[in-house]
């Protein structure tokens, strides 16, 4: 594989790497049908991006990629069902290592040596590189996926010995062969045309384990903010929206903190808070629930890490770690959000946030990289109004008719701090009650 670029980590350096070179297995893909008949030689190299660093503090091999587990992984895509084009070989490998949760991303290449091209060449290699932004275009392989035989070898019978002569030993038996076929000429011949009456087809739902209900109800964090129109009101609706969600219980809601944005354009401050919930529900049918509850607030996608309404995002879905396409658990940039992780330390104290990156949530808020930009956060939200809180009189309104409150600046009279330490403010805006470092 030729050299790969440095990869950096969510806090900018650059990730470690585990490299395997030269796994090799016999495959049957290719275009040609002597390629699907005889089946070549395939050989891969995979390079997997990921932060050891715990892994190696704890000594721990659940912490990293297991590269034994992974060369058999690969195997099974090498010698797995054929594809015309090893492009698609590469992305089912790439695929496949993605599904660890610890990598973040990964370099494949692919090598057919006995490609059917008619020069002197030395090898073929189609080489990728995926991450969590910019996905394979394929599925994980699973583990117990069958090799894949010929049909005509799978179809052959096995010899049978003649029967023995006057008690000599029977000679041996010839081995059968496929018959030899002459080449077909392949036509292409236009589709029936379509009846009217056979247009509805009934299909397989293809699902995952995120489909899957749990068997006992799940303990699940909920992340909600905004910063477009009358923010406080939107967030208590949200609650009540949520909580009235069939298969979901909410047991806590946190203090309501006031941050600075992250990432994204200049916009206003947010207000945030953490719901600690239990639910039946599958983590998918919880993401469309939460998505659901965004829509009804007006949510619009238009700019990434832009102004919003609402925003509900699903932190931690009891211990389970899974990376697809629409939803990735835990969340992936949790462990370094001081605008959840303040507000969840306030309602669990002792948590701790599982996966990559993780640790006692207590912790890693005070060392995330926009905990100053916490400014406060009010107890006694839901039942009464901050008044810092509100959306200004005299800002423009928003698209759709909703006011967009103005970021407070240092020493305003609305923030109870600035710029310092989080403060514990009263929500009917009286003197402050207790202070916490950030």
């Amino acid at each position: 594989m030729s050299d790969e670029a440095d990869v950096p980590g969510r806090d900018g350096h650059r990730l470690d790497r585990i490299r395997l070179t030269g796994v090799t297995a016999t495959g049957y893909h290719g275009v040609f049908d002597h390629e699907r008949r005889e089946g070549q030689t395939f050989v891969a190299d995979v390079v997997a991006h990921l932060d050891t660093r715990r892994a190696a503090a704890t000594d721990d091999l659940r912490h990293t990629l297991n590269y034994g587990v992974l060369a058999e992984q690969v195997v099974t895509v090498l010698a797995g069902e054929p594809a015309d084009l090893v492009e698609t070989v590469a992305e089912r490998i790439a695929a496949t290592v993605l599904a660890h949760p610890q990598v973040q991303c990964v370099d494949v290449a692919v090598h057919k040596p006995q490609a059917p091209i008619t020069v002197p060449f030395g090898d073929v290699v189609v080489e990728v590189r995926r991450d969590r932004t910019w996905l394979p275009a394929a599925e994980p392989v699973p583990d117990d996926a069958p090799r894949w035989l010929p049909e005509a070898a799978a179809a052959v019978p096995p010899a049978v010995a003649p029967p023995a002569v006057d008690g000599a030993p029977a000679a041996p038996a010839d081995p059968v062969l496929p018959p030899v076929l002459p080449p077909v000429e392949h036509v292409l011949e236009a589709p029936p045309a379509a009846d009217p009456e056979d247009e509805v087809v009934d299909a397989e739902l293809v699902q995952d384990a995120l489909d899957a209900a749990p068997d006992a109800p799940v303990e699940v964090v909920l992340a909600i903010g905004s910063n477009l129109g009358a923010a406080q009101d939107t967030l208590r609706d949200a609650v009540a929206d949520l909580a009235a969600v069939p298969g979901l219980e909410v047991l806590d809601v946190s203090a309501l903190a006031r941050t600075a944005p992250v990432g994204g354009p200049e916009q206003p401050d947010f207000l945030n808070a953490v719901l600690i919930a239990r639910t039946t529900l599958s983590p998918r049918d919880l993401l469309r629930a939460t998505s659901e509850v965004e829509r009804r607030h007006g949510r619009e996608r238009l700019v990434h890490w832009g102004p919003r309404t609402l925003d509900v995002d699903i932190i931690v879905y009891g211990d389970v770690s899974a990376v697809t396409d629409d939803l990735e658990l835990p969340h992936p940039r949790a462990h370094e959000r001081a605008f959840v992780l303040q507000p969840w330390a306030q309602v669990q104290p002792d948590a701790v946030l599982h996966g990559l990156g993780g640790g006692p949530v207590a912790q890693l808020a005070a060392t995330a990289p926009d905990r100053d930009g916490v400014r406060w956060l009010a107890l006694d939200w839901l039942t009464a109004p901050v008044p810092a809180a509100q959306p200004d009189p005299g800002a423009a309104p928003a698209p759709g008719g909703d006011r967009v409150p103005e970021p407070f600046g240092e020493g305003d009279p609305g923030d109870p701090l600035g710029a310092g330490p989080v403060e514990w403010a009263d929500p009917l805006g009286g003197p402050a009650t207790g202070r916490q470092d950030p």
